[in-house]
């Protein structure tokens, strides 16, 4: 996964991009018909690009994989899971400012930007 991109994740891809990774990922969880998921998809790109190198972005489409939003418990979207060594550290659930959603994600970050 490239710095500053958000990843597309698939039940093929997950274990090794989120759940087999060192540091923190961001995975947003959403479905193309969902509005609020549309709101905050733009919000979630600005944040992959501000915490380049200090976190990972990825999303999921529930209606592709939806086995992955049951094994994680997904009930609505958006939901947002942050992993920090592949352990889920903290979840957020509906759209959410900017601002709210950069201080839920900003605790589990390395000091210094270190991932």
């Amino acid at each position: 996964m490239a710095a500053g991109e958000v990843q597309t994740l698939t039940t093929q891809n997950f274990s090794e991009a989120v759940s087999k990774t060192s540091g923190v990922v961001v995975v947003d969880f959403w479905a193309p018909w969902c509005a609020p998921c549309r709101l905050i998809a733009p919000i979630v790109e600005r944040l992959a690009e501000a915490l380049a190198g200090r976190a990972r972005f990825g999303k999921v489409n529930i209606d592709e994989n939806r086995e992955l939003a049951v094994e994680h418990g997904v009930m609505s979207i958006p939901t947002l899971l942050i992993f920090k060594d592949g352990v889920e550290a903290e979840r957020v659930v509906g759209a959410r400012p900017e601002e709210t959603l950069l201080s839920s994600i900003e605790p589990h970050l390395a000091p210094n930007g270190e991932q």
